[in-house]
């Protein structure tokens, strides 16, 4: 073997995989196995665990190396672990020189742990790269960290305070991107509604959306990874009504339905607002669907609140739902509220996912009959403009091919291929 990357979490850390490995090889580095941890929630980093023990188990001649949120955010966690080798935090990663010193002089045992103040980092490296192997469509970092602190979240302390990669940069790599043969740009980052707030002349995400647009005119696709609908800006509304090459597919960091949760949370929206947002897009791109993530069972959560939560799904016509039963966070402010029982928090959690079925279902029955272009993932499997899943009679990946929706299986379309999109 050689390099071997597991990547845990969200789209970001695909991105920063694909680097990682580049890095490690041409740092010259070889039998290992890097290892890219989320730490959202408890369970992730359970997960990542499971995974370093089963990669030594598998290999145990090559070196684990652990990285990543629950990395930077629980060193001592992976540290202690005697399959670990070596445990970097989420800039090291990134750098080739910390995989040269691993190639070169191996881990010594005083350096196990190489994870800096995430804090103290106010730039994040617009790294080129070339794709994203084995991936139809290709993921393209614009931002990482996060300003706000949620009372849940412990990401802002894997990833340090908001930074923005610069326009040019994000739009080299776009086209590089392209003529590589990728139909499909996803825009990626922690809060990518953030973008440009640390930048000379502090542009918003709508601005860089909108000149990418503009400046990579053979891009066929562009979309938005989570956004804070409450930090949408006129840019990009206007982007989203005037140009289609934006997909009309967008996912809510929502969290909650309820004003009181919202606040205790944090969060800097209330459930009005996310109702307005929807219904002010949906009146734009009537195709448009919504995604949303909400957390079941937040301390302090009462019956009627919850009910808040479960009734917005139809009030903002929600269709894709990432539904988190609430995890304490050692070291967030939501781990020291009045915690619900686990019964509670689970009973709830299967509520909001029998809702976001009942919601999937749907739209899925109105889709039938209709036509839409499909982006191919893999041979028989693709994803429409609205990031539905599609199972379809073969087809290449990374083609966007016109095709008929002739059914479903209760959990993604069925269809067959028409023609290839020109």
């Amino acid at each position: 073997m050689s390099i071997d990357v597991v990547t845990f979490g969200c789209r970001l850390n695909a991105y920063e995989s694909e680097v990682m490995k580049r890095e490690a090889e041409a740092a010259g580095l070889k039998d290992a196995i890097l290892i890219n941890t989320c730490a959202v929630t408890s369970e992730a980093v359970r997960q990542a665990r499971q995974a370093v023990r089963k990669a030594k188990r598998d290999n145990p001649n090559a070196k684990v190396i652990v990285t990543g949120c629950a990395a930077q955010t629980e060193a001592a966690t992976f540290s202690e672990m005697e399959e670990v080798d070596l445990v970097l935090g989420n800039t090291e990663k990134l750098e080739r020189k910390a995989y040269k010193d691993v190639a070169a002089f191996g881990i010594s045992e005083s350096e196990k742990v190489r994870v800096n103040d995430i804090m103290s980092v106010t730039e994040t490296a617009g790294h080129l790269i070339d794709g994203l192997e084995g991936r139809a469509r290709a993921f393209v970092q614009v931002q990482n960290g996060c300003d706000h602190r949620c009372t849940f979240c412990i990401i802002p302390y894997g990833r340090g305070n908001s930074r923005s990669v610069p326009m040019g940069v994000v739009i080299d790599q776009i086209k590089r991107l392209v003529a590589n043969g990728y139909n499909e740009i996803v825009i990626t980052g922690v809060d990518i509604t953030s973008y440009g707030s640390d930048l000379p002349g502090t542009p918003k995400l709508g601005t860089l959306i909108a000149k990418i647009l503009k400046l990579v005119p053979d891009l066929k696709r562009l979309r938005l990874s989570s956004i804070d609908s409450i930090e949408a800006d006129e840019d990009l509304m206007r982007v989203i009504a005037e140009d289609h090459r934006l997909m009309p597919h967008f996912h809510l960091s929502l969290q909650a339905g309820d004003d009181m949760i919202l606040k205790r949370m944090k969060r800097r929206h209330l459930r009005a607002d996310t109702i307005r947002f929807c219904d002010e897009v949906r009146a734009m791109r009537p195709d448009v669907v919504f995604g949303a993530d909400i957390i079941a069972g937040f301390p302090t959560e009462t019956e009627d609140m919850f009910l808040n939560s479960l009734n917005i799904v139809d009030e903002c016509g929600l269709t894709h739902l990432h539904v988190f039963p609430f995890s304490p966070r050692p070291g967030t402010p939501a781990a020291r509220m009045p915690q619900l029982e686990r019964a509670i928090v689970k009973e709830r959690g299967a509520r909001l996912r029998a809702k976001g079925e009942e919601a999937l279902l749907k739209h899925l029955q109105a889709e039938v009959g209709g036509q839409r272009l499909v982006l191919i993932e893999k041979e028989g499997l693709g994803r429409t403009e609205q990031f539905t899943q599609v199972e379809v009679d073969g087809g290449i990946a990374g083609d966007i091919v016109e095709t008929r929706i002739t059914g479903h299986t209760g959990r993604h379309l069925m269809g067959d291929i028409l023609t290839r999109a020109a």
